[in-house]
């Protein structure tokens, strides 16, 4: 088996945090932080994916209610509505290349209808990479 042929199908989280729209910021937090994710899709009905949710994103509004003692945000309020999203037959490596400081560290995995069927992070891609060179190393 080579570095090439490992997909992110194989390694994905397929229970991913939910989120939608309407959600309370606050149990959308809850959410993430049960999963131990740092951000998670937000689905419509159809479990197609309008957005995604950041603990930035999170953060950012939560110190802001803190402050004003506002009515509790949404998730619509906070999510960003461009969400970069995988296919599960997407190779381990190129998703490994397409991590800069800039982008996500979870990204949505979509089948070809758009629809959510889990979630990859970093964590998840080191995990693959890691464990290849290991039974590299074992078979040598």
């Amino acid at each position: 088996m080579t570095i090439r042929s490992l997909k992110v199908g194989d390694y994905m989280s397929r229970h991913p945090a939910v989120l939608t729209a309407t959600m309370p910021i606050e149990e959308a937090v809850d959410k993430l932080l049960k999963a131990d994710l740092t951000g998670g899709p937000v689905v419509d009905l159809n479990k197609k994916v309008v957005g995604f949710l950041s603990e930035q994103d999170c953060l950012a509004m939560m110190l802001e209610g803190t402050y004003h003692k506002e009515q509790s945000a949404t998730v619509a309020d906070c999510m960003s509505a461009e969400v970069v999203t995988v296919n599960a037959d997407t190779a381990i490596l190129d998703l490994a290349q397409q991590f800069g400081s800039n982008r996500p560290k979870v990204y949505p995995v979509v089948d070809y209808q758009g629809k959510l069927v889990g979630v990859i992070s970093r964590t998840h891609v080191l995990k693959a990479i890691n464990l290849h060179l290991q039974d590299s190393y074992a078979n040598h």
